[in-house]
């Protein structure tokens, strides 16, 4: 394996990952899907995907994932979604309730519609710019904006609102 194909899976593996299950709601298949998505990259050239390898990741690992929706007509559960956020408190209890809250929002974003759920996964999960996460998705720029905004607010007056939030 050439050495940026190795940096390109040490830096892109986990946020593709967490991408993949968020779309499918399935590690096992998550992780297939991500595979797949390294296995085109070994047969490209570097040329191909210099200037923009995240994008191309994060588009190739979002089509793949949609047709394995498409193909199985029905998505399964986790028991247990990956927060994406790592516990750097040093003390449990703190990260035990900074785990819960990363949850409560994990399971609130899954109340919001699948396109401002996406693009919110894209930005913050992912770390995409508004223009990269626009030609993964085929939105513009602006649509792209509009989406993250009204998602974070719906998720703001969601969080504000206790009974409305699903139990973690």
């Amino acid at each position: 394996m050439s050495d940026w194909i190795r940096d390109a899976v040490e830096q892109h593996e986990g946020p593709l990952l967490r991408y993949a299950t968020s779309i499918l709601k399935d590690d096992e298949r998550a992780r297939d899907v991500v595979q797949d998505a390294f296995l085109r990259l070994c047969r490209e050239t570097r040329d191909a995907v210099d200037g923009h390898l995240r994008e191309w990741l994060f588009t190739v690992c979002r089509h793949r994932a949609l047709d394995v929706l498409r193909k199985e007509g029905r998505m399964t559960t986790t028991s247990e979604p990956d927060t994406g956020v790592a516990s750097l408190a040093p003390d449990p209890a703190l990260a035990s309730e900074i785990q819960d809250d990363a949850r409560r929002v994990l399971a609130l974003l899954d109340t919001i519609p699948a396109k401002q759920r996406e693009a919110i996964r894209l930005k913050f999960q992912g770390g995409l710019s508004y223009a990269e996460i626009a030609r993964v998705t085929d939105c513009s720029v602006g649509y792209v904006g509009f989406l993250i905004h009204t998602g974070l607010k719906a998720l703001r007056e969601k969080v504000r609102a206790p009974h409305m939030a699903p139990e973690a």
